[in-house]
């Protein structure tokens, strides 16, 4: 690409002079200075059995983190602003009683504290214990069948592209 010719600031361009320099601006612009990106997918071409079992699959489930662990956390978040929140409360009701400082409060809040983790630790222990983990297991034959079908609407700068995989 070569360098713009820098035009003189006290002297405007003809009409003839700016035709050709935005002829040339549109011009060097929709020049593809680099490839188009090309697609990306993923076609498994492996050889599927015309009848019969088809062979397992492992199909892992990877979550980043279980259920009962977030239920857990959450639950213990709450235990931490209750206690808190109870610890305040008395701080602000024992003022005015006698001169009892904050730390004072918070030592006799810890048991609250303690039991709330506790109660919430049996029911994290129960509520797992209850539920099993599920195993399935199938059997008999397998038809597999792949149709993908892509539906394109755009409007405006908005625009929504949705792939279906049967």
């Amino acid at each position: 690409m070569e360098p713009l010719p820098q035009p003189t600031a006290h002297l405007p361009l003809t009409d003839r002079e700016a035709a050709a320099e935005a002829e040339r601006i549109l011009a060097a612009a929709y020049q593809p200075s680099h490839p188009a990106p090309t697609a990306t997918h993923y076609r498994d071409d492996t050889p599927l059995p015309t009848h019969g079992p088809t062979p397992p699959v492992p199909q892992p489930d990877h979550r980043i983190v279980p259920a009962w662990a977030a239920g857990t956390a959450v639950a213990s978040i709450g235990v931490g602003a209750g206690s808190i929140g109870l610890g305040c409360c008395a701080w602000l009701v024992l003022q005015g009683l006698a001169s009892v400082t904050l730390y004072g409060v918070l030592i006799v809040s810890i048991p609250f504290a303690g039991a709330a983790m506790v109660a919430t630790a049996i029911g994290c222990a129960v509520s797992k214990a209850r539920k099993p983990a599920p195993k399935n297991i199938y059997e008999g034959p397998v038809t597999q069948n792949t149709v993908v079908t892509q539906t394109s609407t755009q409007r405006g700068m908005f625009s929504r592209t949705r792939n279906d995989l049967h």
